[in-house]
Formats: C-alpha cells, structure tokens, sequence
C-alpha cells in the first residue's frame, strides 16, 4: 500500500514540473498572466450586480449562452400587396355600330365590366342576308376588308347564320388583360367551312367589315409605380416602351439577371414583380430569370 502511494505522489511531481517546463520561454521565464486572478466574493455572489437593463450577471450569461431571437428586419413580407383599382361591373367601355359595306350584315356592340377585372362583348340586333355564318373578334392592330384571318382575335365567336331575327350573343372577353382598351379594332369575318364553295369575298376567313372601337376606361389607382434606375450588376437587361404615364413599359431579361435586382432597378417588391407578370419562372437558389424573357412593368398591362 505505501508504495503505491509513494509512486503516485512521484507521478503527481513530474506531470507538476512537466506543465512547469511547458509554459516557460525560450528564456525559461513564465508568461505573464491576462489578468489578475482574484476569487469571487462571498458577498459578491449573494448579491449579483443589476446592469442598466436590470438584468443580473447569471441572467446575462444564461441569455449569451442560449440568445434569444432578434426581432427581424423588415423583408418584403412587410411591403403592402400590390393593388390595381378595379372597374364598377355594369360600366360600358365601348359600344357603337358595326354594318359591312354592302349592308348585308348589322349589328350593335357593346363591351361591358363584369368585375374582378373581367369584362363581357355583347352583340345585338345581329342580322344577315350571306349564304355563310359570320364571325367577330376584338383586334389589336388594324385590319382591312378583304384581308384573310389565320387568327381570330380576342372574344372570338360565330354570331350566326343568314338571318332577318335580330340575333343577341354575349361573349366573355377572355385574354383581354385588365384594360381591353388596347384592342382598337373590331373585325367582322366569314365563318364559311374551308373549301365551301362560295364568292371568294366571302371564303371562309376573309374580312367582311372593320370597325374601330372608342374606348371610355374609367381612370384607375395603383401602388406599383416602376421607375427605372439604370443597368446595375444582375440587372442588365433594356427597357423596351413607355405607359402612357411615361413609366417603363417592359424589361427584356439579361444573362445572368436575378429577379431580386430586376425588382430593385425599378424600385418595387418581387411580390410586385411577379404580381405585374403571373407566370413568371426562376430558377436556382438564386433566382435568376430566363435570359430573353420580356416581363411587363405596366399594371394595366397585365
């Protein structure tokens, strides 16, 4: 028993004097201390010292070792959610009359709000004296008589037949966008079957009359203003056309665009962003835009 302890003791010394040796300088002298070592009071730990917060030192280090979650900056979350005032349902905003220049067709329109941004092309009074069933579509450029279709237009529909009872058709604008005042022209066509053996003039396809539509839009209130503040880094890409409020019309996307900086070139949110153009695609964590893609800055134009 004495032994073992006398070898203990023996082992104690040498690791004491190894540790010794270990923190000594190269000139054997020992290091200086980082700070004075003092043992905590007895009165100190009875009373723990408030601090300006009226937190003790035990409530400090219990809240440094397990911090509590800073309170967030503001993100986009916080940014109001873009709005477009909508038009009353019931508002007219277009009507007139449309005859072909024979007369054998006739009929009144007229383009009404039905809400929600959505709106309705009525026909009525339609009469016709041609062998073939006639057609109406709402028209972004201008068309001529004459001219052939291969694309209908917007509110596309067969109003009917050889008829001297005034026929009624409403049509529901689909593909109009918010504001249908940029489709300025209304196109009467032939609805013959291909290959129906009729005058050429009125073949199937060909346009029977043009009639320019005078729109009366209600002015509308947004909070999304786009302003262009110049190319910047992820943010490259040109600005093609203004509103008619002289804001960007536009953006075609750049290489290497982010959709973040695309938004803050313009000074808007992404949620605004992506509210003036549904559909709109990223891809990586970083959200970068597909490179040619032309997303719209006009809230009217979506």
């Amino acid at each position: 028993m004495k032994r073992s302890l006398t070898i203990g003791v023996v082992l104690l010394a040498t690791a004491g004097l190894a540790g010794c040796s270990l923190l000594r300088g190269p000139d054997g002298a020992l290091p200086a201390p980082s700070g004075p070592a003092t043992a905590p009071s007895r009165s100190a730990e009875a009373t723990p010292t408030p601090t300006p917060d009226g937190e003790t030192d035990g409530e400090l280090l219990e809240s440094s070792a397990h911090p509590r979650t800073p309170t967030p900056e503001p993100t986009e979350r916080a940014a109001p959610a873009p709005t477009l005032t909508p038009i009353p349902a019931g508002t007219v905003l277009a009507q007139g009359d449309v005859a072909s220049p024979k007369g054998s067709v006739h009929f009144r329109f007229r383009i009404v709000a039905t809400g929600e941004d959505t709106f309705t092309a009525q026909y009525s009074g339609f009469t016709s004296t041609l062998p073939v069933p006639v057609g109406v579509g709402l028209f972004d450029l201008p068309r001529a008589v004459g001219d052939g279709l291969t694309y209908h237009g917007v509110g596309d529909r067969t109003l009917g037949g050889a008829t001297t009872t005034p026929v009624s058709v409403d049509v529901p604008l689909d593909g109009s966008g918010v504001d249908p005042s940029h489709l300025g022209t209304l196109v009467t066509y032939s609805a013959a079957e291909p290959g129906q053996d009729v005058p050429v003039e009125i073949a199937a396809d060909k346009v029977l009359a043009v009639t320019t539509v005078r729109w009366s839009v209600p002015a509308r209130q947004t909070n999304v203003h786009p302003v262009d503040a110049g190319s910047r880094p992820n943010a490259t890409g040109t600005v093609a056309g203004t509103t008619a409020a002289g804001a960007p019309g536009s953006y075609t996307v750049a290489p290497d665009d982010l959709i973040g900086d695309v938004a803050r070139r313009f000074g808007i949110s992404v949620r605004a962003l992506v509210w003036l153009n549904e559909g709109v695609q990223v891809f990586g964590e970083d959200q970068h835009l597909y490179e040619g893609t032309a997303l719209n800055l006009d809230p009217l134009g979506r």
